[in-house]
C-alpha cells in the first residue's frame, strides 16, 4: 500500500453536501491523512453504497466518515456493511423541520451491533479529528 492510498473515506448522499463536509477534507489534508471523497446515496443508489462499504477495507480504507441530513440513513447503512469504524456527521437541511436534530437522532440511534460514532450537527471537522485519532491508536 503506497503512502498515497486513502485511509479515510468521506461519503455523502448528495453533491449538495460536499461544501458542508469541506472542513473534514481540510482537517485531513492539514494532518497529512490521505483520503477520498465520494457521493453515493443510501436512498437513490443503495447498491453503490453497499459496494463502497463492503470493499472499503480491501481498498485500504481504515475509517469512514458519512455526512447525512434529514433521515440520515447513510452512516447506518454503511456501518451495516463494514466492520470499519464509521463516523456520522449530521447535516442541517433547508428541508429539515428540526434544524439538523432529525439527522442527529437518526445517526446516533443505531440498533445494537451497528455502531456509528456521531459528532455534532454540521461538525465535519470533529469527524476528521476523530478519524485521525482512530488511525493513531
Amino acid at each position: 500500500m503506497s503512502a498515497d492510498t486513502p485511509l479515510v473515506g468521506i461519503l455523502v448522499g448528495s453533491e449538495s453536501d460536499r461544501e458542508r463536509m469541506r472542513e473534514a477534507v481540510e482537517e485531513l489534508e492539514q494532518r497529512g491523512v490521505a483520503h477520498e471523497f465520494e457521493v453515493r446515496s443510501a436512498h437513490r443508489t443503495p447498491d453503490a453504497v453497499t459496494e463502497y462499504a463492503r470493499s472499503a477495507r480491501e481498498r485500504g480504507l481504515r475509517v469512514l466518515i458519512c455526512g447525512a441530513g434529514l433521515a440520515a440513513a447513510l452512516p447506518g447503512v454503511v456501518a451495516a456493511h463494514t466492520d470499519l469504524p464509521v463516523i456520522g456527521v449530521p447535516l442541517r437541511s433547508s428541508k429539515s423541520v428540526l434544524d439538523g436534530l432529525d439527522a442527529l437522532l437518526a445517526i446516533v440511534q443505531m440498533p445494537p451491533g451497528v455502531p456509528v460514532a456521531t459528532v455534532g450537527v454540521d461538525n465535519a471537522r470533529n469527524a476528521a479529528v476523530l478519524a485521525a485519532r482512530i488511525l493513531g491508536s
